[in-house]
């Protein structure tokens, strides 16, 4: 979801930055970017171990999170080529699932407010499984609820942990970058790269 068909992963680092900075800490890019594709205990367990167990994370995260709901007020970005992607698929009579480390009190609003809620057949969240990505539990259970054998279905990912996901998954993975880069380790586990969605969609539709 964020980073592969919104683009709040920049709003997000602005929002913890300027929190974390209220607080006195600095939140560097090599911090931000250890925690893409991270769930909330992820990320919860690594900024302890930056800043200390006395960490009051749950006051951080509401306050970050109120800050991203008043940056996408006025509209929610999107990734290129994101809403004329889903579009293309559901014109192909092909289900969608969003597989994301969010939960869904997060996830519906944002997919909605982006108009794609509405085209999809399921969302797999943080809520409904035990084990977040990397484990392949998370498209597992997607396969599950569409009906699909994982290995007849394609998983689009931007980051590092959701590529492994799918991978460990069985599907194929098209790895779309953002703000991490497809390292040796993603062209190995990924059946290709794409510069973004526009690309995958004329794979799609020639």
């Amino acid at each position: 979801m964020d980073g592969l068909l919104l683009d709040t992963e920049r709003l997000t680092r602005e929002a913890m930055d300027v929190e974390a900075a209220s607080r006195g800490l600095a939140f560097d890019d090599g911090l931000f970017l250890a925690l893409v594709g991270v769930d909330e205990f992820g990320t919860r367990k690594r900024l302890a171990e930056v800043f200390g167990a006395d960490f009051p994370y749950d006051e951080f995260r509401v306050a970050y999170r109120a800050r991203v709901r008043e940056l996408v007020r006025a509209g929610m970005p999107m990734r290129p080529g994101a809403r004329e992607m889903v579009q293309a698929v559901k014109a192909a009579g092909l289900p969608i699932a969003v597989v994301t480390s969010s939960w869904l009190a997060q996830a519906e609003p944002h997919l909605t407010q982006a108009g794609i809620w509405p085209l999809l057949d399921t969302v797999v969240a943080r809520d409904d499984v035990a084990n977040a990505k990397p484990s392949p539990e998370p498209y597992l259970l997607a396969a599950e609820r569409l009906g699909f054998a994982p290995a007849d279905m394609l998983a689009l990912e931007d980051s590092h942990s959701g590529v492994r996901s799918a991978a460990a998954a069985g599907m194929r993975v098209v790895m779309v970058p953002d703000l991490l880069p497809a390292t040796d380790e993603m062209r190995v586990l990924a059946t290709a790269v794409a510069d973004d969605l526009h690309v995958v969609r004329r794979w799609f539709v020639g």
